[in-house]
Parts: structure tokens; sequence; C-alpha cells
């Protein structure tokens, strides 16, 4: 994924109290997988990083939300900073190296966990999601049952994995989550609908941004943190983000067969946002990250110019905006393009 998080200089990060004009912070979610595994770089996050990073949000008066209250602090989360953090897998190095951090700052979080792994090699059990569970500040979130490609196979497969899922919930911990979690953060329409149907309320992506109240919530965004998106000058650019609100993104289907490849982007802000012709926006077409061509079709709408077809698995477009207040609006859309 690309970072273009450039944003506002690095010296120091800003208190809400000392942010004038700002009055949609919305909320920031953190992704982690792995921690102290350093052969896993891509998933891994290294425990003093992520020491820091906590230490950055409470230097910097940023609140973490308890997921149990989610629902009440999207819709109302206005004039604070605020985190949820996200850990997807339930690895066992989270358990052993995360875990004692979080519960003795009794730091909330959600615990995304795919039920065929429980118990695996390297993987958490149902003993140990238990300890967490019983805590007041934890959620476990439901992460499917196999981790597998799904948003490539039929809905009838799609159902059974998840009904598996559920009954492991429900066997294990009492209840299902409410919470999901994408594999490989990737879904379809197809996809979100048997989601919703299922009882979920709320699921989760890999594409980058900040949540607010008119966020699709069977698309929510979430930051991946690695070892290297998770560096501490761009982590501190990171928590300055604001949320990129907008109307509708065409095409809605973000499952892209290979006749719809590159697809003809339409971004509907809202009104009221200020500065917006000087967004900018970067695309990963033709496996290389550039800057996209974008044009106006009137105040709030823009248009844009995928030349090159996306290659790989993802196609990825970014969006950013400075805001007067010296922070970044972002916007990231992930689409999942089919072999088909």
């Amino acid at each position: 994924m690309l970072l273009i998080l450039i944003l506002a200089p690095q010296n120091n990060l800003y208190s809400s109290s000392s942010i004038k004009g700002i009055d949609d912070f919305g909320i920031i979610s953190l992704m982690y997988h792995r921690f102290e595994e350093n052969k896993y770089p891509s998933t891994n996050i290294r425990i003093n990083d992520f020491k820091e990073h906590i230490k950055i949000i409470e230097e910097n008066n940023i609140k973490f939300i308890n997921p149990k209250n989610f629902e009440n602090e999207l819709k109302n989360n206005k004039l604070e900073r605020k985190i949820l953090l996200t850990i997807d897998d339930g690895f066992l190095s989270f358990y052993k190296n995360a875990w004692p951090i979080l519960k003795e700052k009794k730091i909330p979080f959600i615990l995304f966990v795919s039920t065929r792994e429980v118990g695996a090699f390297n993987y958490m059990t149902w003993e140990q999601i238990r300890e967490l569970y019983k805590e007041d500040f934890v959620e476990i979130g439901n992460h499917s049952h196999t981790h597998e490609y799904l948003v490539d196979e039929k809905n009838v497969l799609i159902i059974k994995d998840i009904e598996t899922s559920i009954s492991y919930f429900k066997k294990n911990l009492g209840e299902n989550s409410i919470f999901f979690s994408y594999p490989f953060g990737e879904y379809s329409n197809s996809f979100k609908s048997i989601i919703k149907n299922l009882g979920f309320k709320y699921a989760f992506g890999q594409h980058s941004g900040v949540m607010d109240e008119t966020k699709d919530l069977y698309e929510l965004p979430r930051y991946p943190i690695n070892e290297k998106y998770g560096e501490i000058k761009r982590f501190k650019s990171l928590v300055k983000t604001l949320p990129f609100k907008y109307k509708s993104i065409i095409p809605e289907e973000k499952y892209l067969l290979q006749n719809k490849n590159p697809p003809n982007v339409k971004i509907e802000f809202y009104n009221d946002i200020k500065n917006i012709k000087s967004v900018g926006c970067y695309s990963n077409e033709g496996n290389k990250w550039r800057q996209s061509d974008i044009k106006f079709e009137n105040s709030n709408t823009i248009t844009i110019n995928i030349s090159e077809k996306f290659v790989g698995e993802r196609g990825r477009i970014n969006c950013s905006l400075r805001d007067p207040s010296g922070l970044w609006r972002w916007l990231g859309i992930q689409f999942v393009v089919s072999e088909k």
C-alpha cells in the first residue's frame, strides 16, 4: 500500500484542544497482526515500536474507544480525536508480547480470529481467547472460519464458512460477535450482503482512511500497521489524518472483473469540504504507484482516469486533501481484481 502521508511537520503533534475549526475528527482505526515476529515484516510490528505508538497516542490525548460503545462513538464523535485498535488473526505473538501491555493499561481493542486456526501452531487457544473476552475492554471479532480468499468463492461457500465460524463462536464464547473483518480485507457487494444478513453490524476492510458516521458500516477503513508502515515518523503523520467524507463512489462494486479493469472511478464529495480543488489522488495502476489524472465534473465531484489495468490481486487508489487546520483528509479505495 502506498503511503503518501506527507502531511504536516513531524516535530510535534496536535492535541484536540489546539486544533481550531475541526468539528469532524472521526475515528482512526489501526490494524496490527504479529508482534515481534521479525521474519514476517509485512505483518509484524516490533514491540518497541508498538510501545512508542501507544506513547504517542497517550501523550497527545487521543482517546482509545471501547468497541462495546462503538455505535455511539461512531455516530457522535466530532470534537475529539479517537482511535480504535484492532488486531487480526489471533497470533500467539500478540498474546505473549502485546496483550500484557494492553492489559496493564486497560487499552480497549478488537481481536479478530479465524476459528479454524484457533489452537493451531503459533495461534492462540480458545482458553487464551476466553481470558481476554472476560475483560470489559476487549471484543473478540469474527474473521471467518478458514481465512481463505472467500471473495472469489460462490455465495453458498462463503455462507457455509461464516456460519461455521459463528457456530464456533457460540460454542466457545456463548455468542457471535457483531464485528467482522474480511479475510485479506477483500469484499464484494454480495459478500457484504451475506455478512449483513448473518447478523453482523460492522465489517472492516484493509483500505486506509478514517471512519465517520457517513461511511458504509460494511466496508469500514483501517490503517494497516507493520514494520514499514509502523515506522514512527509515518505513524505520527497517520494519527493526524481526518475523514474524507463522500456521498458516493462509482463503481460501488469493489470486485472487478477483467472486463471492468481498469474501472471508471467517480467520487462525489460533500459540499462543505474546504479546499476540495486541491485534492490529489494516486493509484497503483499497471503495478506502479503514480499520481492520478483527475477532473472535476462539478464543484464536488471528480473523475479519476485510470489508464492502465490494475495488476495482481488488488487495485488501490488513495486521495488526500490538506485541511485549513494543517491536518490531512484521507480516503483509500481498494478493488479486488478477479482472474476472470
